[in-house]
C-alpha cells in the first residue's frame, strides 16, 4: 500500500555501506520502446537486448506496468509529477520544440521530492515539457540569451537537454539555462530521403550533431555517475533523470549497430540502446556504488508505425507483444510498456511481477523510499512498489486510468478495461472519426484475462460493469486524485464522454 511505513535500517540492511545510507537513483527512459521490442517483457523477442535481460536476471520485471499516456509529453508529466497528465492544461497532443514550460514551479516533481531529501538532482536528455526560450520582436528565439523556466524550476540542480523530441528543432544542447553553441546552419532530412532517419528543418547548434546524440547523452551520464561519486559529491546521494532519445524518430544507428539486426534501422537502434544500458551499468560498477544503486528502465509509451512494422512482422518480431495496437492509441500496445528495477542490495534478481503498475507510481515509490511525509499534491496518482521491489505481490494499485494522443480515457479495474470511445483514440485503425462514421459502438469494455488482444467487445452484455466503471471513472477525475487522501483540484475541467 501507498501508505505503509519503509524503514530504511532494514532496507539497506544488506548494502555494503552503512545501513541508514540512501540509494543512489537513476530512472531511465526509452522514447517509443515497445513491450514486445526487448526480451525481458517478450520472449519472442527478434532483437538482441542482452544487456537489458541481464539487468532483468538481477533485478525485478513487471509484466503489466503502463504509462499514463500513449504519446511523450503527457507521459513525461505524469512521471515527473506523480499525477495524470490530462488534469494539466495539456488535453491531448504533445509539445513542440518551441512550446511554453508545462510544468509550473510551484507544482510538486520527483526533482524536488528527491532534492528535499538530500540528494542532487540532474536530468539528461531529451525533456519535451517546454520552456521559454527567450524572442525578439519578431518572435524569433535568440539563442544568445537564456532560457528560462526549464527542469531547473522543476526540482532539478541541473540539466543537459534538448527541448523536444530530436525530430523536432531547433537541435541545439541546453546546459542548465545556456545553449552550449550557436546555430550555425539549418539542416533537416525528409522521409522521402530516409524513411527512419527523417527530422524536421530547422537551425542547430555547432556542437549538435544528429547522429551522435544517443552515445553524447549516455557519454554524459557516466561522466555524470563519475562526478557524483567523486571529491565534488560532498557525500549525498544523486537522482538522475535519463531520458533518452531512442528508438523514436530520427532512428539513426551508428556503426557497429547499424545493419547489426538483420531486421532494420529500427531494430538497429534498439540493439544501440542496449549496448548504452549495459556500458552505463558497467559504470555504475566501476565507480563502486552499483550495490546501493536503484536503476528504473521504461518507456514513455508503445512502438511507433515509424519502426514499419510490416518489415519487422516478416521478421517475426512485434513491438506490441500480441497487445493491440501501438504508440498513440487506447488500446494496451499504445501504454503498455517494460519496466526494470534493478537494485543489488534489496531486489532479488531474476524476478517477474504482474503487479498492476503505472509510470505515476515513480514519485510515490520514491516518496516511500526516502521516508518524506504524504502532501495533499504530488502523487495524486501514484502508488509505491518499494513493497513489489520486496517481494510483495500488489502496491495496492486496484485501478488505471489511460490516455491516448486523442483525449481519448480507458480506465481498468483488475482484468476489466472500459476504453470511453469507439476506436483506437489515436493512429491505428479503426481511427476515432473513421469509428465514429460506421456508427461503431461509443464504449468498449474488454475482459483482458480473456482477450489480450482486445478484439471482443463486450460492453453491450456487461452494461452494469459499464456503468461501475464509468462511476469509478468519474469519481477519480472529480475528487483529482485516484488515490486515497484529500480532494483537490484538476488544472481544467475535465469531460472524458465521448
Amino acid at each position: 500500500m501507498k501508505y505503509f511505513c519503509l524503514f530504511l535500517s532494514a532496507v539497506f540492511a544488506t548494502s555494503a555501506t552503512a545501513a541508514d545510507e540512501r540509494p543512489n537513483v537513476i530512472v531511465v527512459l526509452a522514447d517509443d520502446l515497445g513491450i514486445g521490442d526487448i526480451s525481458p517483457t517478450n520472449p519472442a523477442c527478434k532483437i538482441k537486448t542482452p544487456h537489458l535481460q541481464q539487468m532483468a536476471d538481477q533485478g525485478l520485471t513487471f509484466t503489466d506496468a503502463h504509462t499514463p499516456s500513449s504519446v511523450c509529453t503527457p507521459t513525461r508529466y505524469g512521471l515527473l509529477t506523480g499525477r495524470y497528465n490530462w488534469r494539466s492544461r495539456l488535453a491531448k497532443g504533445v509539445l513542440s520544440g518551441t512550446s511554453k514550460h508545462l510544468i509550473p514551479s510551484e507544482r510538486p516533481t520527483v526533482g524536488h521530492l528527491m532534492k528535499t531529501a538530500g540528494y542532487h538532482t540532474a536530468m539528461i536528455g531529451k525533456w519535451h515539457l517546454g520552456w521559454d526560450w527567450h524572442k525578439d520582436n519578431q518572435g524569433k528565439i535568440d539563442f544568445t540569451k537564456p532560457v528560462k523556466n526549464g527542469p531547473n524550476i522543476n526540482g532539478f540542480d541541473s540539466y543537459y537537454a534538448h527541448c523536444g523530441s530530436l525530430d523536432m528543432p531547433p537541435y541545439v544542447w541546453v546546459d542548465t539555462g545556456n545553449v552550449t553553441a550557436q546555430p550555425d546552419r539549418t539542416e533537416g532530412v525528409t522521409k522521402k530521403q530516409d524513411p527512419y532517419g527523417w527530422y524536421r528543418k530547422g537551425p542547430i547548434g555547432s556542437d549538435f550533431k544528429i547522429d551522435e546524440v544517443l552515445p553524447h547523452l549516455f557519454g554524459k551520464s557516466i561522466a555524470h555517475v563519475q562526478s557524483r561519486t567523486g571529491s565534488d559529491a560532498q557525500g549525498k546521494p544523486f537522482f538522475l533523470y535519463l531520458a533518452l532519445p531512442a528508438p523514436h524518430t530520427p532512428i539513426v544507428p551508428v556503426p557497429p549497430f547499424k545493419d547489426a539486426s538483420g531486421i532494420n534501422a529500427y531494430a538497429d537502434f534498439v540493439m544501440q540502446v542496449d549496448h548504452h544500458m549495459g556500458e552505463l551499468l558497467a559504470a555504475l560498477k566501476q565507480a563502486g556504488i552499483d550495490d546501493n544503486t536503484l536503476v528504473l528502465f521504461t518507456s514513455d509509451n508503445g512502438c511507433s508505425p515509424e519502426g514499419n512494422f510490416q518489415i519487422l512482422k516478416q521478421h517475426g518480431h512485434d513491438p506490441s507483444a500480441g497487445y493491440r495496437g501501438h504508440k498513440a492509441d487506447i488500446f494496451e500496445g499504445g501504454h503498455r510498456v517494460p519496466l526494470i528495477a534493478r537494485w543489488p542490495s534489496t531486489i532479488k534478481g531474476g524476478r517477474t511481477t504482474d503487479a498492476m503498475a503505472c509510470l505515476t507510481d515513480v514519485y510515490a515509490t520514491l516518496q516511500d523510499l526516502t521516508e518524506q511525509p504524504l502532501a495533499a499534491t504530488g502523487g495524486e496518482d501514484g502508488y509505491s512498489l518499494a513493497g513489489v521491489f520486496k517481494g510483495q505481490n500488489s502496491s495496492g494499485r486496484e485501478s488505471l486510468v489511460s490516455h491516448s494522443i486523442g483525449g481519448s480515457f480507458a480506465i481498468r479495474q483488475g482484468s476489466w478495461k472500459l476504453c470511453v470511445c469507439a476506436g483506437s483514440g489515436g493512429w491505428s485503425s479503426p481511427k476515432e472519426s473513421v469509428a465514429k462514421k460506421r456508427g461503431m459502438p461509443s464504449m468498449q469494455l474488454y475482459d483482458l484475462a480473456n482477450d489480450k488482444a482486445e478484439q471482443n467487445n463486450v460492453a453491450s452484455a456487461n452494461p452494469d460493469k459499464v456503468r461501475q466503471l464509468l462511476k469509478l471513472l468519474d469519481d477519480q477525475v472529480t475528487q483529482g486524485r485516484s488515490t486515497p487522501g484529500e480532494s483537490v483540484a484538476n488544472d481544467r475541467e475535465v469531460s472524458f464522454l465521448p
